[in-house]
Formats: C-alpha cells, sequence, structure tokens
C-alpha cells in the first residue's frame, strides 16, 4: 500500500487532533460560564467539581473535518477516492444536520439537564434526519440462504432504533475518566480499519477522523481529567460511531456483517443490556441511575481509575480484534467467533456480579410506603432473597 493512500487520512486524523486539542481548553472555559459542571455526588467518581461540556471539541475537530472533506480544497490533497460511492446516495449535508441535532440535544442536557423522555425526542429526530439523508439499512442477506431480504416498510424505524441504542450505549458507559472517549477513539480505529478494506472511503474518512478527535480530547479527559465528555460529547461520539457502522453496511448488507459493528461496541452493549437486567431483577424503573455499571464495579474490585479505565481498554481491544477476525473468514468459523467473544464477556460480566441489583424497590411495613433501597439497608437482603426466588439467575 502506498503511502499516498493513507496520506489523506493521516491529514484527516491530525487535523482533527490538533483541533480537539486547541479547542478542549475553550470548551472547559464555556462549560464553567454557563455552569455545565459536574459536582461531587453518592453516584460519582469525581471529587472535585468538573465542567462537563467536552463534547464541544469533538464537535469543532469533526466539523474542521467535514469542511476539509467536502470543500474540495486542494491545498489539503484530498483524492476523490474519499468520497462515497454514487450508488449509496447518501446526503452528507442531511447527515451533518442529524449530527448537529444530536450535539445540540447533548448541549442542552449538559446545561439544563433534560429529562429522559426530552433526550429521546432528540436522539429520535436525529435519527430520523439520517435516515432521510439515505443512511439506511434496506436489505439483509440471510448467510445461510444467500437470499436478500427487503426490510420493507421497517427500514427506516430500524435505522432509527439502531442509531438512538448506539447514542445510548455509548452515554451510559461515561463513567470514568477517558473511559467512553477512550473507547470511542479504539472503536473509531478498528471502524477505519474495517472500512478502508472493505473501500467504503466515506466511512473510514469520518471514523479516522472521529479517532483523531477523541485522542485530541483525551488529553484533557485521562485520569486526572480537567473536562468530561458530557451528554455533547458521549452522545455525540455514540451518534457517529453508529452512523459510521451503518455507512459500512449501507442498503444490502450480510446479517453476520451487521453484527461486526456491535462486538466492535461489545462492552458499552454488554454494560447497557446487564443494567437492563439489573433494574429488571430489582423492580425498579431502567431509566433509575444505579452504582453496577462495569466501572462502579471495577472500581469496587479495588482497582484504580487508571486501572479500571486500561482494564475496559484491553478488552475492547480484544473485542475489536475478534471483529477483524471475523471480517477475514468465511461465515461459519465467524460465527463460532461472535458465539466465543459473547461466553468469554457473559462470564467475566458475571464474575464482575453485573447482573445483580444494586437497587430494589421495597416496601417499610410500618408507613406502607414504596422506597428504594441500597445493599447498606439492612432490609436490601430481605428483598434480595425475595428475587432470588422469583428470578434464580445464579442457578
Amino acid at each position: 500500500m502506498h503511502i499516498q493512500h493513507w496520506l489523506p487520512y493521516f491529514i484527516l486524523f491530525a487535523a482533527a487532533c490538533i483541533t480537539a486539542l486547541l479547542v478542549t481548553p475553550l470548551a472547559s472555559k464555556i462549560a464553567w460560564k454557563v455552569d455545565a459542571v459536574d459536582r461531587p455526588e453518592a453516584r460519582r467518581i469525581n471529587t472535585k467539581p468538573i465542567p462537563r461540556m467536552g463534547g464541544i471539541a469533538i464537535f469543532v475537530a469533526l466539523l474542521v473535518t467535514y469542511i476539509m472533506l467536502f470543500s474540495g480544497l486542494k491545498s489539503f490533497q484530498l483524492p476523490l477516492t474519499l468520497m462515497p460511492p454514487r450508488q449509496f446516495s447518501v446526503d452528507y449535508q442531511i447527515l451533518g444536520l442529524a449530527v448537529v441535532v444530536i450535539f445540540v440535544t447533548g448541549l442542552l442536557d449538559d446545561k439544563f439537564t433534560l429529562k429522559p423522555h426530552q433526550k429521546l425526542i432528540g436522539q429520535i429526530l436525529a435519527g430520523i434526519i439520517a435516515a432521510a439523508s439515505g443512511l439506511v439499512l434496506g436489505s439483509i442477506i440471510n448467510p445461510f440462504t444467500g437470499k436478500i431480504m427487503s426490510l420493507g416498510l421497517w427500514t427506516y424505524p430500524i435505522t432509527v432504533l439502531y442509531l438512538v441504542a448506539y447514542t445510548n450505549i455509548i452515554n451510559l458507559i461515561d463513567g470514568l475518566d477517558g473511559l467512553a472517549s477512550g473507547i470511542g477513539m479504539i472503536s473509531s480505529l478498528t471502524m477505519f480499519i474495517l472500512a478502508f478494506g472493505a473501500r467504503r472511503f466515506d466511512a473510514a474518512a469520518l471514523a479516522i477522523s472521529l479517532a483523531g478527535a477523541c485522542l485530541g480530547f483525551l488529553r484533557y479527559n485521562f485520569h486526572p481529567a480537567s473536562i468530561f465528555l458530557g451528554d455533547s460529547g458521549s452522545m455525540l461520539i455514540g451518534f457517529m460511531l453508529g452512523t459510521i457502522s451503518l455507512l459500512n453496511v449501507t442498503r444490502i448488507a450480510g446479517l453476520t456483517t451487521i453484527i461486526i459493528p456491535l462486538v466492535v461496541a461489545g462492552i458499552p452493549i454488554m454494560d447497557t443490556f446487564s443494567a437492563i437486567i439489573r433494574r429488571l431483577r430489582g423492580h425498579v424503573s431502567i431509566s433509575q441511575a444505579d452504582r453496577g455499571h462495569i466501572h462502579h464495579r471495577l472500581i469496587a474490585e479495588g482497582y484504580d481509575q487508571r486501572q479500571a479505565v486500561l482494564v475496559m481498554y484491553a478488552w475492547t481491544i480484544v473485542l475489536c480484534i475478534g471483529a477483524y477476525v471475523m471480517t477475514q473468514v468465511e461465515m461459519r468459523p465467524r460465527i463460532v467467533i461472535f458465539i466465543v467473544l459473547i461466553i468469554v464477556s457473559f462470564f467475566f460480566g458475571k464474575h464482575l456480579r453485573l447482573f445483580e441489583p444494586v437497587l430494589l424497590h421495597h416496601q417499610d411495613p410500618k408507613t406502607g410506603t414504596d422506597k428504594l433501597i441500597t445493599p447498606d439497608d439492612p432490609a436490601f437482603k430481605e428483598e434480595e432473597e425475595k428475587i432470588e426466588h422469583e428470578t434464580p439467575l445464579h442457578h
């Protein structure tokens, strides 16, 4: 592979990284000025106030590379091969509008702390706009028969659901210094390699830009962090990863091909899945926050912030290597690798007690009122025993 094939991507990576490095201090000042600050509380890891509008730096970095890609500036030596194949018919101006909507939604949440349904409305709107741009999964190839199955009327709802889900899994895992931004960087680098190998040059360009933006921001976000991503950053990274993965399979995709981006995002997906199971078992709302996420469990196991984040980086790298290997083998070995990765991750999650409730609904027998209790409450063990009889997950 000649260096001129890699040079445009290196330029995009460097531009995004440098932009994020330069803009992050400005984002921090803006966050302090509008009081978008995370202050210490029971659920948070930070012990001092930290500004949370890091998404501004990620967004500006992506905006710079977007302008470079589509302005046609010859000085950047960006060849036409970076542009998307014509048959995909994706309108990148409309897709750019979807990115703006998800960023603004996160920005508003950083400032005003939106209610869950308000954030969901913004996420759905961004997903609808992205689908309207042509970024859809229209058909799936059955790996066993080779037949093409059209999604028909389900094309747009499935696309929107996919993007909203991807947005939220990264948002939910953003709980330690450098965690979401680091996993975003590793995942986007992997997607770049996969996209470049598949000659999806538009996806490759966006992926390498996102990787550069995350790396530049990580300079300030790694422990001890001086700024957090906030929802403006975590939702943006999640939405971009979902967008890039769809660009890799736009219109027609093999069923096993679709699962590859899910493997790349394996840790956030598992964290989200275990949170749903944990809260259902605890008879609390799925939207109820708790301290049972992977990073909380690692801290409880005795890891410090850096160690916990590095463990999750390593786990992500293993999953990303598995995803790459899946693209190099036939269908049956691909399925075997996928199953092995799921089993290993499940047992690791079970070892960390990810599926065990950390909040329970309990009715006080004296007052008759319903309240949330934690493992510190004497009534917790009694409620937990009731749950064990109802849902014997451990057996």
